[in-house]
């Protein structure tokens, strides 16, 4: 039999409310393998506040705290600060939140919590939009893509702003470590949250998280559109260690359309648009290369 490259304990039982393909399943699986049982986690407001099940219900074998939507950040920093008052030092925290309640509505208390260096680990699962309440755009939803709130009609009303840039947030916090992860690459995942997990200080995950529904995507093609993601430069899996940039993996250089075509957020785009975004992936990517210090 073929060797396992992944932890074989599960973290998670059988049985979640998320919708059939949903990305943020497979993110909070991999992390858990990569972290054990001897953590807490911290859920303000998203879908994964409604996932674990209802009462008396859990699908997770973790501890699990709710916090408001804006409290993350606060709520971990409480979480280890009583810990440590109490000597426990084997206990992993994580923030575990969407990227509203991380690059929006959350963004005060976590940059908060990374200025004090609070020892813990923050994971965003970023399914680019408001999943939970009804697919509105956030800060987080790249440009042209179709949200409730930026509806596609005669005006050609699509997402107007570019991605906010949450690694280049974290990294001016000067945090000892931040890494893109995706539930595409499993191995990459896991071994970056275990590298995040022993290291003192704030660390941050930023976890690229296909929604069926609010990408108009079917849902067998999840992992497909994750693994295309990093072939097309569109979501580069890389970490940041002390300030060093290092590219885990470079992809196949695919073109983006690759990508767009198999979510329906994106069908309304001209060829001259998908053109557009091809050249702010191509940018991103050289920069992001010129910053490399793998030397690979």
């Amino acid at each position: 039999m073929p060797k396992m490259t992944i932890p074989e304990e599960e973290h998670t039982y059988p049985g979640s409310t998320g919708c059939p393909g949903c990305g943020a399943n497979l993110v909070m699986r991999y992390l858990l393998k990569g972290l054990g049982e001897r953590t807490i986690i911290s859920i303000p407001a998203c879908c994964w506040a409604v996932m674990p099940g209802y009462w008396p219900s859990n699908c997770l074998k973790v501890p699990l705290v709710y916090s408001a939507f804006e409290a993350t950040g606060a709520s971990i920093s409480g979480l280890r600060a009583a810990l440590d008052m109490k000597g426990v030092e084997d206990v992993t925290v994580v923030g575990f939140a969407g990227d509203g309640g991380t690059v929006d509505i959350g963004l005060q208390s976590l940059s908060g919590a990374a200025e004090r260096q609070t020892d813990a680990i923050y994971v965003m699962y970023d399914n680019e939009a408001y999943m939970n309440t009804g697919i509105q755009r956030s800060g987080s939803t790249p440009w042209g893509a179709w949200t409730t709130t930026t509806p596609v009609g005669k005006n050609h009303d699509f997402k107007q702003e570019q991605k906010k840039d949450i690694m280049a947030i974290m990294q001016a916090h000067r945090v000892p470590y931040t890494a893109t992860v995706s539930v595409a690459h499993p191995e990459d995942f896991i071994k970056k949250v275990a590298k995040a997990k022993a290291i003192k200080g704030m660390k941050f995950i930023h976890a690229l998280s296909p929604c069926p529904p609010g990408w108009k995507a079917n849902p067998m093609y999840t992992i497909e559109i994750a693994r295309l993601a990093v072939d097309t430069h569109v979501f580069p899996l890389y970490e940041i260690e002390n300030g060093k940039v290092h590219v885990t993996r470079k992809g196949k250089g695919l073109p983006v359309s690759d990508y767009l075509k198999l979510q329906g957020r994106f069908a309304h785009l001209t060829p001259a648009e998908v053109s557009s975004i091809q050249s702010a992936v191509e940018a991103n990517w050289a920069i992001l290369l010129e910053k490399d210090d793998s030397g690979t």
